[in-house]
């Protein structure tokens, strides 16, 4: 197991999916692969976001389960998802989805630190510019302090 709550593994730098549902999905399965969450986790990811839109503006979405899937949730952590073209999330722009699982209210402090890198234009556009993983996850290591 480890404290890191974004591997570089869980970034992806072009994803792959065209829609939000698939881009929900793509985002879980990274979390079922780091070993974060259970695969009935990325299934609430998608029932909450038929319920309430997860787009947070700045061209994110951060898709997460439903409290219910709470029992699904190995380790609190991140996957980061930058796509080549924006999706349309519920008839806003989306260029970034972080998949996020928290255990014991950990999401909250992370949730903050995702926002902070995201109220910032310029900080969006160093992530939009970012030539690779690598860099973005560079751009994103605020989020394991």
């Amino acid at each position: 197991m480890t404290d890191t709550i974004l591997d570089r593994g869980d970034v992806v730098a072009a994803g792959s999916a065209t829609t939000r549902e698939d881009a929900i999905r793509e985002a879980g399965e990274l979390l079922v692969r780091a070993g974060a969450v259970q695969p009935g986790y990325v299934d609430s990811m998608a029932q909450r976001e038929a319920t309430v839109s997860t787009f947070m503006g700045n061209g994110l979405a951060i898709p997460h389960g439903t409290n219910e899937s709470k029992d699904e949730i190995v380790r609190s952590a991140l996957s980061f998802v930058r796509y080549p073209s924006p999706l349309d999330w519920g008839g806003e722009e989306v260029r970034f989805v972080v998949g996020i699982a928290g255990r014991n209210n950990e999401h909250l402090d992370i949730l903050s630190k995702i926002a902070i890198l995201f109220s910032e234009e310029d900080d969006v556009q160093k992530l939009i510019d970012a030539p690779d993983a690598d860099a973005l996850f560079a751009l994103l290591g605020d989020v394991n302090e």
